[in-house]
């Protein structure tokens, strides 16, 4: 299957544009997270998820779809927030397969400790650029893209690879 589409100047600006942003701002919010916390982004990103819910709980597959990573390396990093007393990891009541993952309160203390600085980062590398018109457009946009890459199966139900044989 060839796919002979091309990306005209427009696009292909945009799309760098994108991913130039992406990189100088997660790599910033990286260090940010590293000095604060002593936090991968993902990490933040699993507390912060966390942080949100009213129970402060969820499923491990539910956090994997939600912060875009492996089961696998979500069940390392869970475990890495647990041995910090981040995290607590228990049966799920629903489902004896599945793993809830609750947010401690050192974890929350970890996240008031980060979230300054995280909203600093954001604020001066990210919005500041940017008119509230701007902000609106672009979250409405990113909005439409996100939704339809997420109509996609999630990548923690995607088919595992398995070895090839020789």
């Amino acid at each position: 299957m060839s796919d002979t589409r091309v990306l005209d100047p427009a696009q292909l600006g945009a799309y760098f544009a994108l991913i130039e942003v992406s990189s100088l701002l997660r790599h910033t919010v990286e260090q940010q997270l590293k000095e604060a916390g002593d936090l991968s982004y993902v990490q933040f990103q699993l507390l912060a998820t966390l942080g949100d819910r009213p129970e402060g709980s969820s499923r491990m597959t539910d956090l994997a779809d939600g912060v875009v990573y492996s089961r696998s390396g979500l069940t390392y990093q869970a475990q890495l927030l647990e041995q910090r007393r981040l995290v607590t990891r228990s049966p799920s009541p629903d489902d004896e397969r599945s793993v809830t993952v609750t947010l401690t309160e050192a974890g929350r203390d970890i996240l008031a400790r980060v979230f300054p600085g995280h909203i600093a980062v954001v604020h001066d590398l990210f919005l500041a650029p940017l008119s509230d018109a701007d902000v609106r457009t672009l979250g409405a946009i990113l909005g439409r893209v996100r939704d339809h890459m997420r109509a996609l199966p999630p990548r923690s139900a995607a088919p595992r690879r398995r070895g090839r044989s020789t």
